[in-house]
Formats: C-alpha cells, sequence, structure tokens
C-alpha cells in the first residue's frame, strides 16, 4: 500500500499490514490530533517521539516498532503523509474483523 506523502501525489510512502498492526497494537492514533483536531508537523513529531519512546522502553524484540519507524522517518513524511497515513489506517481497521466476530468464528470451528 502507497500513501501519498505531498498534494502533487509524486512523492510516496509504502506503508505494509505489518506496520498498520503496530499502530493498532499500540493504539498509536488516539489523541495524535491537536487539541482542534487537524493533525500538523507537532501532531508527527509527536508520533516519532512516542514511538521512540516505546522502542527505548521496550524490553522484548522491538522489530515491529523499527519497521514503523521507517515509515514515520522517511525523509517525505510531513503531516499530509500523516493525515493520509491515518486515513489508510481507518480504512483498513474498517475492513478488519471486529473481536465479537474472531470469537464467534472460533467458537464455530
Amino acid at each position: 500500500m502507497k500513501i501519498n506523502a505531498n498534494a502533487t501525489g509524486t512523492r510516496t510512502i509504502e506503508v505494509n499490514e505489518e506496520q498498520l498492526q503496530t499502530i493498532r497494537r499500540y493504539s498509536l492514533f488516539e489523541r495524535i490530533a491537536n487539541s482542534i483536531g487537524t493533525v500538523d508537523e507537532e501532531s508527527l513529531e509527536k508520533l516519532r517521539c512516542t514511538v521512540r519512546s516505546l522502542i527505548a522502553s521496550q524490553e522484548e524484540d522491538s522489530k515491529a516498532l523499527l519497521t514503523l519507524a521507517l515509515v514515520l522517518y522517511d525523509e517525505n513524511m510531513k503531516s499530509l503523509g500523516l493525515k493520509n497515513l491515518i486515513t489508510l489506517y481507518n480504512e483498513w481497521l474498517a475492513q478488519q474483523p471486529t473481536e465479537t466476530e474472531e470469537t464467534n468464528n472460533k467458537e464455530n470451528c
């Protein structure tokens, strides 16, 4: 999956499902927008700091966080790229089965 990193669409950043799962696992997009609900460069920096902090505090393997950091620290990543990443994540999340659906499927097997 690719997200546009600029308004003209000439720069893109590759995002994979593992990175989206990492965002979900650590609830990284909760409260990412500023107080008026916009995503800006400060929001991106806040997210980068959060991921750095999680990596530093991990006693276990932090490969998934490091892989996500590659996207966040991509030279083309700016606030527009983050907005597009959030949009992609929300679309991806809507397609994922809910915990209730997963439980029901396991019980039916």
